[in-house]
């Protein structure tokens, strides 16, 4: 390897139809054609947004410039034709393996006392809250944080003065025998970088504002490739020296992207896409590996699960193919509290960690910061132990999937035949289904039994509301004579709300326009429907053979669940299936359903099926989800499916919220506050509100927000609608009615109803 340092890299392994390296082949290529190597692969999305400016971008980056690895190495066009494209790893590959997770080999760093890589557990680590110049109340945090379970620290460090708390942090922390490393938040200043470099363990940088000491935000248009390069010039100028401060006293570095924080040079080639983030990551590291420094890992966060898996994976994919292999840290940034912040991090953090990649993590809550080791945890074990177990299923040949763009699978729903009895066409949902698992008992109680399954109530009839199961499924059906269950059924049918339950159960207890499940590996011969039923649906559990999926799918089902073993991957079992429904054109809607044991606890719940199936929806690979727990109620697996379905950017059912998980920097209680506007707000579906402590990363940081509640001074606030400031300098005491105000200025604020309040949906 060129410029590499003396840290062996683990033994690639070829598993599956991966094609080998052309022998005797030797990239020479790593750091001078970056991303470069194919162009298109990294460019495609934004070619339609920048037009002639990307082709000159292209050009721009194809010559050679001071970043680059050594100037005697090859010029990039002339490296893209030398070397075959066959030579190197096949088209589309982001991990090890699509069909089993193996850990993606890496390099190891160090950071302190703690190995980061392939080679060593994955590192769970968080980020204090407290001001980092109160020396004594961060000590006290990182210790608490150290104790609950975090390997690594970060600390925001926005000055000098600050600068000189790290120092008596470390040393107090070490005088109490805490050899915890610590990690220095930097934005805009490279100075106070340098100095806290002589006395922490590792720097996280952000490509996007580091050598932005102006902190405009501003929009800038470069005509020219000159112009262009200038400022990669002027970035590597400013950022060497920490580069060379780091590699001489061995301090580690974290090269940080966020999506809402790209550089106006970054946005007007590439736009704010995952192509971008990578891009911008790449520079940076040019300018590492062209001083043979390594000690750093990569890291692209974005507040949307979606974006945030599919810049990981790019990021992976273009090191691939240049043979670059430094570690990851995952992230979901500003993923809020609660059920629903752990929600979405399990979504981003844990698809990944099931395809072998990440080698640190940190789930980002607006909570204090030792709550955020539990779930942190959770996701650790998680992959550490698909990892070694190396999960997954029978090699195939994947079909229908392409990380480096999301498209929704697409699915037939069920249409209306002109004998049907009642509507059939809302037991799904074209933007996502929540089917509930129910008993007879819970039927019986009617009421309490509607309101659980996420009805309104007018004068004891159920109404479908925004956040009502769209169908339920009954593993055991009631007896004629049981009269409140039975009519809970013919109500739940009168306003469209399915009934899915086992062809057994149905054929000896018919339910008058039911929806008959069968197991696919029992579709065989000629199947009667029960009496009473009007449609089939087909259970995968994700063992079938290619003519067991191909036999089951000739019954015409209305949708199709897939139910995998407690032993079966469900994203590896799961991909087979979808594969072979694309290679039969079949459209089919799939129903995630996870079945958990009764001892399961709640975070577990989350964690698990936002990993599994969030992994899955991620992908556009799934119509809907069912959660099955016999010791939790529906009401609760209800409100975590639909969580599910919002948090994998498919079905909106409630406000969203933005929220940082708070810093040093923070300028309000963020928990407070956030609970504040979430009490006023929860009642917005479709409504996405930004809660930012401060605005260091830049208003891209609500990029995914209708609104944004900013601190923007000591006491006071800042409005934004979209990532425009509309007002400005509010006082915290007024701040929350303002936004209420400018929600409903802007025409999206709709009144409680009186049910609603009663009854959260």
């Amino acid at each position: 390897r060129h410029g590499e340092d003396s840290t062996p890299p683990s033994r690639r392994r070829v598993r599956g139809p991966r094609r080998p390296r052309a022998p005797g082949k030797e990239l020479l290529t790593m750091a001078a054609i970056g991303s470069a190597l194919h162009a298109s692969t990294l460019r495609g999305a934004s070619a339609q947004l920048k037009g002639k400016k990307t082709t000159r971008a292209v050009k721009a980056r194809s010559r050679d410039g001071s970043i680059r690895a050594a100037s005697s190495e090859p010029k990039i066009q002339d490296v893209v034709v030398a070397i075959d494209p066959k030579s190197l790893l096949p088209q589309g590959l982001y991990c090890e393996s699509n069909y089993q997770t193996f850990r993606r080999p890496t390099r190891t760093v160090t950071v302190g006392d703690i190995k980061l890589g392939s080679e060593h557990p994955i590192v769970r680590q968080t980020m204090t809250t407290s001001d980092t110049r109160d020396v004594a109340a961060t000590v006290a945090e990182v210790i608490k944080c150290a104790d609950a379970g975090a390997e690594m620290v970060r600390i925001t460090v926005q000055g000098m003065q600050e600068a000189k708390a790290c120092v008596e942090i470390k040393k107090t922390l070490l005088e109490k025998g805490y050899t915890t490393p610590l990690i220095a938040d930097i934005h805009f200043a490279p100075k106070v970088a340098m100095t806290v470099a002589e006395c922490f363990d590792k720097i996280r940088v952000n490509p996007g504002n580091f050598a932005d000491g102006r902190k405009k935000f501003e929009d800038i248009l470069y005509e020219t490739d000159e112009e262009y390069e200038a400022e990669i010039l002027e970035i590597e100028k400013v950022f060497t020296p920490l580069v060379l401060k780091c590699k001489e006293r061995g301090v580690a570095m974290r090269i940080g992207v966020n999506h809402g924080s790209l550089s106006a040079r970054t946005l007007s080639r590439f736009g704010d896409t995952p192509a971008g983030m990578v891009e911008s990551a790449f520079e940076f590291a040019r300018i590492c590996r062209k001083h043979d420094y390594h000690n750093f890992v990569f890291s692209m966060k974005a507040s949307n699960p979606l974006v945030m898996v599919q810049a990981y994976r790019l990021l992976a994919h273009e090191m691939y193919k240049i043979d670059w292999d430094y570690p990851l840290h995952l992230g979901v940034t500003e993923a809020g509290e609660g059920e629903d912040g752990r929600m979405k991090s399990a979504i981003g953090i844990g698809a990944l960690l099931l395809d072998g990649l990440g080698d640190t993590i940190r789930v980002s809550l607006t909570e204090a910061s030792h709550l955020e080791m539990e779930p942190c945890t959770r996701l650790r074990d998680l992959g550490m132990k698909a990892c070694a177990e190396n999960v997954g299923v029978e090699a195939f040949e994947e079909q229908g999937r392409d990380f480096k763009s999301f498209e929704r699978r697409p699915c037939d729903l069920p249409s209306q035949k002109a004998d049907d009895p009642i509507d059939m066409r809302n037991i799904l949902h074209r933007d996502g289904s929540v089917l509930s698992a129910v008993t007879p008992a819970a039927l019986a109680t009617e009421d309490p039994f509607y309101r659980e399954l996420g009805t309104k109530l007018a004068v004891g009839m159920p109404l479908r509301d925004i956040a009502t199961s769209d169908s339920i499924f009954l593993r055991e059906i009631p007896a004629p004579t049981d009269e409140k269950a039975n009519r809970s059924l013919r109500r739940l049918q009168e306003i469209g709300c399915g009934v899915v339950a086992p062809i057994a159960a149905l054929a000896a207890t018919p339910v008058p326009n039911a929806v008959a499940l069968v197991d696919a590996k029992a579709a065989v011969g000629d199947l009667v429907m029960p009496k009473g039923a009007v449609r089939w649906a087909v259970r995968f559990d994700g063992t079938e053979t290619s003519a067991e999926i191909a036999n089951a799918l000739t019954l015409e089902p209305v949708m199709a669940l897939i139910e995998c073993a407690s032993d079966t991957s469900r994203l590896h079992a799961s991909r087979r299936v979808f594969t072979e429904l694309a290679k039969q054109g079949n459209k089919t809607p799939v129903i995630h359903h996870m079945v958990f044991p009764s001892d399961a606890e709640k975070d577990s719940v989350v964690i698990q099926s936002g990993s599994q199936a969030g992994g899955l929806l991620c992908d556009g690979l799934g119509d809907g989800v069912m959660i099955e727990h016999p010791g939790l109620g529906l009401d609760y697996l209800r409100r975590t499916s639909f969580g599910l379905l919002q948090g994998s950017r498919m079905r909106n059912t409630k406000t969203e919220y933005v929220s940082c998980p708070s810093c040093g920097r923070t300028l309000f209680d963020l928990q407070e506050v956030t609970a504040a506007i979430a009490e006023e707000t929860g009642h917005l579906p479709g409504v996405a509100i930004a809660i930012m402590g401060c605005i260091v990363n830049g208003p891209g940081e609500m990029a995914d927000a209708d609104f944004g509640y900013v601190g923007g001074a000591p006491g006071k606030i800042d409005l934004y609608v979209g990532k425009e400031v509309v007002k400005r300098g509010i006082p915290n005491e007024t701040a929350c009615e303002a936004l209420i105000q400018l929600i409903k200025d802007n025409d999206r604020w709709v009144e409680k109803e009186v049910e609603e309040e009663a009854v959260a949906a």
